[in-house]
């Protein structure tokens, strides 16, 4: 069986998860600013912070980078993609190492993970912050191709602290 890191993909597959995503980012943000979290979510309880729409919701997209970070092919947006939308489109033209997509899938799991946590201790916007923040990279990346995780993983790269080898060409 091959390496699944050896193989690039098509290029338009994460703008495509990155569309998606940054709608659900942006309901988290509307939510989180006209919902429960908008009130005085220091006095709410664990419980009550838990149940809030925007919580649950960001929760889900937490899972979803989680997903796109432990099995990117398998992931919902992923498996959309290649069997419906790319079936669809001309031939790719543009092909791109998975690696980076798949760091600034952690870095939204990060982003969006302190959000989650700091809503539950108590801290109020923290949520929406989160939500805004990941929001942003993701419009960026869906739009106009600008994939801010995907920077990083290049800069921390050319330090040598995350992918020494390139994947081999197919």
């Amino acid at each position: 069986m091959p390496d699944p890191h050896s193989v690039e993909i098509d290029a338009r597959g994460p703008r495509f998860a990155a569309g998606i995503t940054s709608v659900l980012l942006l309901v988290v943000v509307f939510l989180g600013l006209t919902g429960p979290s908008a009130g005085p979510v220091q006095t709410a309880s664990v419980a009550q912070r838990a149940l809030d729409p925007a919580f649950l919701l960001l929760l889900g997209t937490a899972l979803l980078f989680l997903w796109g970070v432990l099995s990117p092919r398998t992931a919902p947006w992923a498996v959309l993609y290649r069997r419906v939308v790319a079936p669809r489109l001309p031939a790719p033209t543009e092909f791109e190492d998975p690696r980076p997509p798949r760091f600034a899938q952690g870095v939204g799991l990060t982003v969006v993970g302190i959000g989650l946590v700091l809503h539950l201790a108590g801290v109020p916007w923290a949520l929406v912050v989160a939500a805004a923040m990941a929001f942003v990279a993701a419009f960026l990346s869906a739009a106009f191709g600008v994939c801010l995780g995907c920077h990083m993983y290049l800069l921390l790269q050319r330090v040598g602290l995350v992918g020494r080898e390139r994947p081999a060409q197919v």
